[in-house]
């Protein structure tokens, strides 16, 4: 079965002291920018039904051209057995594919996959018994989150409808003053369907006309609006991610369809509603989801339930509705009597964490598995057996993968220690799971159900990876002004020699309510990276973080500035007290709510050489209006600009406030389409610092959003990386030339 992964893997160190620089060859070679080329990570895993097979997804960049310079991102399946002394894994796909959401047929013999195939993407089937990969579902919206019904004959799947194609009317009232849906000519309807109001099919729709009648008017305002200029919106939630939303509406909704190419497609929910992770019963009469009901603007629906629905099509009901929870990662118990889900308390959102909880299927009132586990679960699943639940959460900069028996009781770690669990499936008796550590970024590995016997499965980085020096985190804890402990990790630059200082990056995370640890992947090659350039690396997880409960995630309300970096500058003071660190050269970094906390630091704090603030937020009275995160303000401060107590919250809470004195050297990154913090954040931190005259430069990244950092276009990823290293080393004086600067080969 496969689950969506809805958590990074980070993982824990023990050390109570600065380990030494690890080589894992003869002559290792430093980690160099372009070896974020290589790295690769597998996840999306099935596990089939026998336990002796694995599907599941290789992420990869490859060079579009030899020689270009210019590179892509490509999705491809993969098949491992399991059994100890099986074959290497092999390549199922190839090309420029996009290949996801792999799930084996019941007796083993099929995969129903994704294909990212031009606008849309379709659910192919690839046999294991030879043979090209054939779509089979061709519905006009797109399909995606195939699964099996439990004989193998059939699909679920889901696809986006348009708000004319639910079959019902919109429940809300418009929300454009003194108008009212239906009151002008849907001509996305019209288009869609292959009408204009001129053909001799299409109903007689009002002439549209700029100097004719109102409806006239109307209806060539409305045509102006569907051809997407200008964009009309009667919405709060105007941003995604890189674009603004289309005008309208989609609603998402599950399908079933014969397992052959050319079957048809039968919608099992109906209705203005969303309807997403569908999973049958045993018996493939009925499937249970989850799904977020419209009886009001879609803006202002904040709670999701659980459904269930014939198969058929012939029509569903609400299996529960809990006041006072939203609800996510519904699974079904093998034997189709129990579902489990992820439970949300709303009272206190932005800093709730899900909790595991139960429900017989027949309904009636839920209970939780593990109420004493305080801890923001994720990725839910039952064992094959029934007798446990398994899920992954962060914990003390780590990501484990726990179990607790259905019955309830105390959760467990089945593969926890200094590791973390990015993707896990779990089947006859074999469980496979994608692991990060310092040593290996991203491998599968494969064990029993109790995380015994634990083999390494492929090979997806290691073998480049044996042959670099890498620098092994070491944990330290630090005690706050608030009595909290504070986790943070120290690792040495590379080739550190006895009675030599080093600089020091202090590196944050954002969220701010992330967590980082040891192994955590996205900034695995970044602080190795770093250190290879003869940089310390002091990464801590302050208040607000999460993995340390309920509590400490909350401990950051109406406080994003002072509390955090009081908690940030403790653990640089202590890891500072360690003979090789040069406390005259200490540098900063990090992005979105980091890059508001390094624009926080040096508006409060002078010890730093230099500083990047990347793709942050330095005014949160102006965020509220620009940014699609707009909710973290009324979450995390308590209300909203207008009002008086808040506005003077706000103000205090940002770095735009403290400007004047901000005198250490920034770099500013930001890219051109991050609609989540808004990129005129900062514009509005460089002009007020030109103004002033004080030392500045800001870099702008085209055609990205938000997460260059992480799936942006790999050049411009390395270009990043280096502009980073390239602004501290304008500032900071080395004693000796660092590894990676010294004309080392990648």
């Amino acid at each position: 079965m496969t689950r969506p992964t809805l958590a990074l893997a980070l993982c824990l160190g023990f050390s109570p002291v600065v380990a030494p620089v690890v080589a894992t060859a003869a002559e290792p070679t430093p980690i160099v920018t372009s070896d974020v080329l290589k790295l690769k990570t597998a996840a999306e895993i099935d596990v089939s039904a026998d336990g002796r097979w694995a599907v599941y997804v290789v992420s990869s960049i490859a060079e579009k051209a030899p020689g270009s310079g210019t590179y892509r991102y490509d999705r491809h399946l993969w098949l491992a057995e399991l059994a100890p002394g099986a074959p290497p894994p092999r390549q199922l796909t190839f090309g420029e594919r996009s290949d996801g959401s792999p799930t084996f047929s019941p007796d083993g013999q099929r995969i129903a996959f994704v294909r990212a195939d031009g606008e849309n993407s379709q659910v192919w089937l690839l046999s294991l018994g030879g043979g090209e990969a054939q779509p089979v579902t061709a519905t006009k919206r797109g399909a995606d989150s195939p699964v099996w019904s439990p004989d193998g004959t059939r699909l679920l799947f889901r696809s986006d409808l348009p708000s004319w194609e639910i079959g019902a009317p919109l429940p809300w009232s418009s929300e454009r003053p003194g108008r009212s849906h239906g009151d002008e000519p849907d001509w996305a309807a019209l288009r869609d369907a292959g009408k204009t109001p001129a053909s001799p099919a299409a109903p007689a729709e009002p002439t549209a006309r700029p100097d004719g009648t109102l409806a006239e008017i109307r209806a060539w305002l409305a045509k102006n609006t569907a051809d997407g200029d200008p964009r009309v919106y009667d919405r709060q939630d105007l941003q995604g991610e890189k674009d603004l939303v289309e005008a309208g509406f989609t609603f998402s909704h599950l399908f079933v369809q014969e397992a052959r190419h050319g079957a048809a497609a039968v919608a099992i929910t109906h209705g203005p509603a969303d309807f997403f992770d569908g999973h049958w019963t045993p018996d493939g009469r009925q499937v249970v989801c989850v799904t977020t009901a419209y009886p009001i603007h879609p803006d202002r629906v904040t709670d999701s339930d659980l459904w269930i629905a014939p198969a058929d099509g012939s029509g569903g009901r609400q299996l529960l509705d809990w006041p006072g929870f939203t609800v996510a990662n519904v699974v079904i118990s093998p034997d189709g009597g129990q579902v489990a889900f992820l439970a949300f308390y709303q009272a206190h959102q932005g800093y709730t964490e899900a909790q595991v909880a139960v429900l017989p299927i027949t309904g009636g009132t839920p209970r939780l598995a593990a109420p004493a586990f305080d801890r923001d679960a994720s990725d839910l699943s039952f064992s094959p057996d029934g007798q446990f639940l398994y899920f992954t959460a962060p914990d003390q900069g780590a990501f484990p993968l726990f179990r607790v028996p259905v019955t309830g009781g105390n959760a467990d770690a089945v593969v926890g220690g200094p590791r973390g669990v990015n993707d896990y499936d779990f089947d006859g008796g074999a469980l496979v799971a994608a692991v990060t550590s310092v040593e290996s970024p991203w491998e599968l590995q494969v064990s029993n159900g109790d995380g015994r016997e634990i083999r390494r499965l492929t090979d997806l980085n290691d073998s480049w990876v044996s042959g670099k020096a890498l620098s092994r985190p070491s944990v330290a804890w630090v005690q706050n002004d608030d009595g909290k402990r504070v986790q943070y990790w120290v690792m040495e630059p590379l080739g550190k020699k006895p009675g030599v200082k080093y600089p020091v990056v202090l590196a944050i995370h954002g969220g701010p309510s992330a967590m980082w640890g040891p192994g955590e992947f996205t900034m695995w090659h970044e602080f190795q990276l770093l250190a290879s350039w003869g940089y310390g690396v002091v990464y801590a997880n302050p208040r607000g973080s999460g993995g340390y409960g309920f509590d400490f995630r909350r401990a950051n309300f109406q406080d994003w500035g002072p509390g955090p970096a009081s908690d940030l500058l403790a653990a640089l003071d202590k890891a500072s007290r360690l003979p090789w660190v040069d406390t005259d050269q200490l540098v900063v970094t990090g992005g979105s709510y980091a890059g508001y906390m390094t624009a926080w630091l040096i508006s409060q704090d002078h010890r730093f050489k230099a500083a990047v603030a990347q793709r942050g937020v330095y005014d949160l009275k102006f965020f509220f209006g620009e940014g699609n995160a707009w909710r973290l303000v009324p979450w995390h401060f308590g209300g909203y600009p207008w009002q008086r107590e808040i506005a003077e919250i706000l103000d205090r809470n940002s770095p735009i406030t403290h400007v004047e004195n901000i005198r250490t050297p920034l770099l500013i990154q930001h890219t051109d389409r991050d609609l989540r913090t808004g990129v005129n954040q900062s514009e509005a931190l460089y002009k007020s610092l030109k103004v002033l005259g004080k030392p500045v430069e800001y870099v702008r990244y085209k055609e990205e959003g938000h997460e260059l950092s992480r799936s942006g276009d790999p050049k411009r990823r390395m270009d990043r990386l280096n502009r980073i290293v390239e602004f501290f080393e304008r500032f900071v004086k080395h004693p000796e030339p660092p590894p990676a600067g010294a004309g080392a080969p990648p």
